[in-house]
This record gives structure tokens, C-alpha cells and sequence, in this order.
């Protein structure tokens, strides 16, 4: 019913930049948050930004001041620019949203994209 795409990860040296993407198609009311996570070797998987329906966002301490996340509601579509990217960074990144498809009931759903590797390293 619901699909999460990513795009945009890859290798880039340590102080590069790289821009994630991630695209909710499907039977989609509304969305409520979108947010990214990531998950490396050996550890959880952890919240990295959120960006709420309301426009507000909030981010892990490791990545504020470096990273930004942004949202195209009529494009159903999420960003995370990254820059001054450190090795520390690597990780598996996913999308996550809380997307509404049932008109009748409204109850909102958790969906994940499948991943994209973002590998920081010279």
C-alpha cells in the first residue's frame, strides 16, 4: 500500500557533504512525522532528525549544527543534507514516516524505507 524510497547515500571523504532523499508513494491521507534513522555494526538504530507536520524538527546531539532536515509535502518527500560528514557518521540511514491511509479511521501507521548505506571514509 505504502512504499518509503530512499536515495542519495554513498561514499564521500570525511568533511564532505551528501543529501539523502526519501519518497512516500501509496494510498497516503496524510502524513503525519517524517523522520531519519540510522544503524551501524553493532548497534541500535537510532533517531538521527524528525520533522513533524507542524514544521517543527529536532535532532540528535551528535548530528546538530551538521545536519538538516527538510520536507516537500506536496512531493510527499523528506531530505537530510548532511555536511562535515565524520567517519562516525557511517551507517545505514532510514526513512521513516507516520503516514494516515484509512480515510474512515485516521489511525496512523509507522512505515520504514528499506536503507541506504552512507559510508564516511578517506
Amino acid at each position: 500500500q505504502v512504499q518509503l524510497v530512499e536515495s542519495g547515500g554513498g561514499l564521500v571523504q570525511p568533511g564532505g557533504s551528501l543529501r539523502l532523499s526519501c519518497t512516500a508513494s501509496g494510498s497516503i491521507i496524510s502524513i503525519n512525522y517524517m523522520a531519519w534513522y540510522r544503524q551501524s555494526p553493532g548497534n541500535q538504530r537510532e533517531l538521527v532528525a524528525i520533522n513533524t507536520s507542524g514544521g517543527s524538527t529536532n535532532y540528535a546531539d551528535s548530528v546538530k549544527g551538521r545536519f538538516t532536515i527538510s520536507r516537500d509535502d506536496a512531493k510527499n518527500t523528506v531530505y537530510l543534507q548532511m555536511n562535515s560528514l565524520k567517519p562516525e557518521d557511517t551507517a545505514v540511514y532510514y526513512c521513516n514516516a507516520e503516514i494516515v491511509v484509512d480515510r474512515r479511521t485516521l489511525r496512523r501507521y509507522p512505515y520504514w524505507g528499506q536503507g541506504t548505506q552512507v559510508t564516511v571514509s578517506s
